[in-house]
């Protein structure tokens, strides 16, 4: 004879949990490994990949659903379909060890491939191996550790001068899961630059920009959009100053004429911003040529 269990107990094996505290009750959903963040970052977009049950528990592994008289205190009279996406859109994410290691891994080659891309060294202008910046970070996340370690210890710390540069210097402690790739690449190129583990500067392109001279002391119609990687230039002033603003280093400025050139090092992330705000500034009369695709920052 067949056992059955409660209608209200449904028992979910292979899953993650999203938790979510609302009152003084706490609320799960049970979902497919992996999914969440998948969800969370876009890529996934049919709930019914995600979740392995259209439904809020509060013991998903007991099989304990939540009763319809706790979810209308904890959030209002919401549908179901509400309660399920505010949870997982907005709970805390219960992995397992196994995961939150798989998770790690990927973030960390995700950083590392970022970070790779966009360094050289100075003197040959060649770009690292992954497996060489792999090595610098871990290099500044041991020396950051030693200094944690020593400052406990209350041991001798550098005075003066150097005392300050090492107190604002960023330091690189490691990859985590709880920020963005591409915001701990940035902050690792900074680290890499600043304490320099192995010769490194950002890869710049050199560009020769030419602009009507008539349009040069024109006020910026509209700003330029965002750089790749997040940094922003400044959309203030003439056309002139925001040309300027985009490169790194001017290397030469010329009038021929009626026209404006410029020749200068910019990073590869400003490439489009700087070429598309030529092309609506100028309405095509501009030109944004690349000289070299990667050049040290130091030459």
């Amino acid at each position: 004879m067949p056992i059955n269990q409660p209608s209200n107990q449904i028992k979910l094996t292979n899953v993650s949990l999203v938790r979510m505290k609302k009152g003084k009750k706490r609320f799960e959903i049970a979902c497919y490994k992996n999914k969440v963040l998948e969800w969370r970052n876009k890529i996934e977009k049919d709930l019914s990949n995600v979740l392995q049950i259209e439904n809020v528990f509060l013991n998903v592994s007991k099989g304990q659903a939540a009763p319809k008289a706790d979810l209308d205190k904890a959030f209002g009279k919401k549908p179901m379909e509400e309660i399920i996406l505010e949870i997982l859109d907005h709970g805390e994410l219960q992995v397992g060890e196994k995961e939150r290691g798989a998770e790690l891994e990927r973030t960390k080659n995700e950083v590392i491939d970022i970070v790779a891309g966009k360094l050289v060294d100075p003197r040959t202008k060649r770009v690292y191996t992954t497996g060489m910046i792999e090595k610098a970070l871990d290099q500044l996340s041991s020396q950051a550790q030693a200094q944690q370690q020593e400052h406990k210890a209350g041991t001798e710390t550098p005075d003066g001068e150097d005392k300050a540069k090492a107190t604002t210097l960023p330091k690189w402690s490691g990859i985590v899961t709880t920020k963005s790739a591409k915001s701990q690449a940035l902050f690792a190129m900074k680290a890499l630059i600043a304490h320099q583990p192995i010769p490194v500067a950002r890869m710049q392109m050199k560009l020769r920009v030419s602009c009507p001279t008539s349009v040069l002391k024109q006020a910026v119609k509209t700003a330029p959009k965002a750089q790749a990687d997040g940094e922003e230039k400044a959309a203030t002033g003439t056309v002139k100053d925001t040309i300027l603003a985009f490169m790194e280093k001017v290397e030469s400025q010329d009038t021929m004429g009626a026209e404006w050139e410029t020749v200068g090092l910019v990073e590869p992330g400003a490439f489009k911003g700087l070429n598309e705000f030529i092309e609506s500034q100028t309405k095509g009369r501009g030109n944004v040529e690349v000289m070299e695709m990667a050049v040290g920052a130091d030459d």
